[in-house]
């Protein structure tokens, strides 16, 4: 497949118009990009354009509502790594620089472009660090229930988790010459927050805790018609990522049922708002916990004032900013927040990060269609011989 040499070329021109590269430059910069397409069907950013690019993606992320700092990511060049253990330590080096001792720093680790066979590393994993989910016998789960396909996929790899509520995944590394392994992520790479309350002494008997980064590695980043499958990125968490949707949501550790009972509240009904109160409390503990421990965490209230600080400025720079309503304003008190009283350019330009359908699927342990893994070991579907699972497909 050829590169979009148009979309090239716009990238190009944005990156000279940008970082002040002179006309002479750019034109002979378009001159070398023709004849690369034109000779092999893509061409290479350099090494200034790849970090450009990976900035502006975030700075494009729609689905984001903490952009304001996206010119201080540090963009981690690692096109020449192609063995899967070097990809995977690639990535615990990504944690390592990321968790920075709890003063978190944005960070993204770029793998090699995709080709005309496709992409040469891909990770299936949503998020480089993420809790197993395991269905009980008798019924239940125990764990994360997004978690669910992933951690059977790694159990039929050879994998053995432990069981527990917050056990984290291995990575599961997709390369052309190796096919699928698994790897254990090192607990020194995981920075993990234990949750108390700053005046419930019971909230830290419930033995909740979450890991401090951020780092989603499922997306594609295509920068100039380029496509990266493999670019694990971060920023740090908005309290409500952790307090309402992980932790709150019904499919997923749905713990206010818990936290009420526990504040004594009447959960006999909705009308109550016996949930609002429950979900109030969650959050205090998520920020005070992660205040305590001295890791990097923002608040929606806080976060808010800053995208919107973010908005002016790209206007200020005649750049429209796209964001998403549904996504920008937080899942918690939204109408508190001065994001929420107001409406968005929803277009979506390039460079960009997104989520294509393989990677959805992927992150739930089952193989796409375009990307299923070859061997022996594996059966007409896609996945290991004898697999089922229960997302439906096997």
């Amino acid at each position: 497949m050829t590169t979009d040499q148009g979309e090239a070329e716009r990238f190009v021109r944005q990156f000279a118009d940008e970082s002040g590269t002179g006309d002479d430059a750019l034109r002979a910069r378009l001159a070398a990009i023709r004849r690369e397409i034109a000779e092999t069907g893509s061409y290479r950013h350099t090494p200034e354009e790849l970090a450009f690019g990976a900035k502006v993606a975030w700075r494009n992320s729609a689905r984001c509502i903490g952009r304001l700092y996206w010119q201080s990511l540090r963009v981690r060049d690692r096109r020449h790594v192609t063995g899967p253990a070097d990809v995977a330590a690639e990535c615990f080096a990504h944690l390592r620089a990321a968790t920075n001792g709890g003063r978190l720093r944005p960070v993204v680790t770029v793998f090699p472009q995709d080709d005309a066979e496709g992409a040469p590393v891909l990770i299936w994993n949503e998020q480089l660090i993420r809790y197993a989910g395991y269905l009980r016998f008798e019924g239940g789960c125990t764990g994360d229930p997004r978690g669910f396909g992933l951690t059977e996929l790694a159990t039929k790899l050879g994998w053995e988790g432990a069981g527990g509520p917050f056990d984290v995944l291995p990575l599961v590394i997709q390369t052309r010459e190796h096919g699928l392994q698994w790897f254990g992520v090192p607990p020194e790479v995981v920075l993990e927050v234990p949750l108390s309350h700053p005046a419930l002494p019971w909230f830290a008997d419930l033995g909740l805790r979450w890991h401090a980064v951020p780092a989603i590695s499922h997306m594609r980043l295509r920068i100039g018609g380029i496509s990266y499958s493999a670019a694990p990125f971060n920023g740090w968490y908005m309290g409500t990522e952790i307090g309402v949707r992980n932790l709150c949501d019904s499919d997923r550790y749905d713990i206010l049922p818990e936290v009420g009972r526990r504040l004594g509240l009447d959960t006999s009904s909705a009308r109550t708002l016996w949930r609002d109160q429950a979900l109030v409390e969650v959050n205090r503990a998520v920020l005070h916990s992660f205040d305590a421990a001295g890791v990097t965490i923002a608040d929606h209230h806080t976060e808010s004032a800053r995208f919107l600080r973010h908005v002016a400025r790209e206007e200020t720079a005649g750049r429209a900013c796209p964001a998403d309503w549904s996504w920008i304003v937080p899942p918690m008190s939204g109408g508190l927040t001065p994001v929420y009283h107001r409406y968005y350019d929803d277009h979506r330009p390039r460079p960009d990060f997104h989520l294509d359908d393989g990677a959805r699927l992927r992150a739930q342990g089952v193989a796409a269609e375009e990307h299923r893994p070859g061997g022996p070991e594996y059966g007409e579907a896609g996945q290991p011989a004898g697999w089922a699972s229960r997302t439906g497909a096997g």
